[in-house]
C-alpha cells in the first residue's frame, strides 16, 4: 500500500493485519480519486473509520488543508500516526480515537471530504452516512466505499447520491448536495 500522488507519492504506508481488515486497493484509490480531483486542495477532510488513514494521508498529499482521522480502534490509531509521521504529515492531522457515533454527535466540526469506509460485516454505513451529512459544509462531498451489492439511500440529509463507480466487487458512491 503506498501514496499515489502528490507531497507523499511513493510513500509506503502501513497497514492493519486482521479478517476486519480490508485496505482500499490502489484502483479503487485512484478511481475514488480522480472523482473528486478538483476539489481536494485546501479543504478539511474527515477519514471517518480511518484503519491506516490512507483515504485521509492520499488527501492531505494531494493538498488539503487539514483531515481529522477517527477510529475506534487503538491499533488502528497508532498505525495511522505511523503513517502520518512516515509522510510528514502529522502536522496537518488530528487523530481521535472514538466510535463514530459518539464522535460525530460530539463534534461541532464541519468538513468539505467525508471518507466512509468501515468495516463491510459491521452494518455501518447508512447509519455514518447519515449522521456524517449533518457535519458537512456546503459544497462538500462524502465519498463512501462498499460491497458492490450493498444498496445505500438515494439522499443523506440534504445530499443526493450524484454518481457510483464500481470496481470488482468494490462500489465507490459519491454524494453531493442537491442543488449542486
Amino acid at each position: 500500500m503506498r501514496v499515489i500522488t502528490g507531497f507523499a507519492r511513493g510513500k509506503r504506508l502501513q497497514t492493519l493485519e486482521g479478517e476486519d481488515v480490508r485496505p482500499t486497493t490502489d484502483k479503487v484509490k485512484e478511481g475514488l480519486f480522480s472523482a473528486i480531483q478538483f476539489e481536494i486542495e485546501g479543504r478539511a477532510v474527515l477519514d471517518l473509520f480511518a484503519g491506516s488513514g490512507q483515504l485521509g494521508i492520499e488527501a492531505l498529499s494531494r493538498g488539503a488543508e487539514k483531515c481529522l482521522f477517527v477510529d475506534k480502534s487503538s491499533r488502528a490509531i497508532g498505525v495511522v500516526e505511523s503513517n502520518l509521521k512516515n509522510t510528514g504529515l502529522l502536522e496537518k492531522a488530528r487523530i481521535i480515537n472514538k466510535d463514530y457515533a459518539s464522535f460525530l454527535s460530539a463534534t461541532a466540526e464541519k468538513f468539505d471530504i467525508a471518507f466512509l469506509d468501515p468495516p463491510y460485516k459491521a452494518g455501518l454505513l447508512a447509519d455514518a452516512l447519515e449522521k456524517v451529512a449533518q457535519k458537512m459544509n456546503r459544497g462538500g462531498v462524502i465519498v463512501c466505499e462498499s460491497p458492490k451489492e450493498l444498496s445505500l439511500p438515494q439522499t443523506a440529509g440534504e445530499l443526493g447520491l450524484f454518481r457510483e463507480y464500481k470496481y470488482g466487487r468494490i462500489k465507490v458512491s459519491v454524494y453531493r448536495f442537491k442543488e449542486e
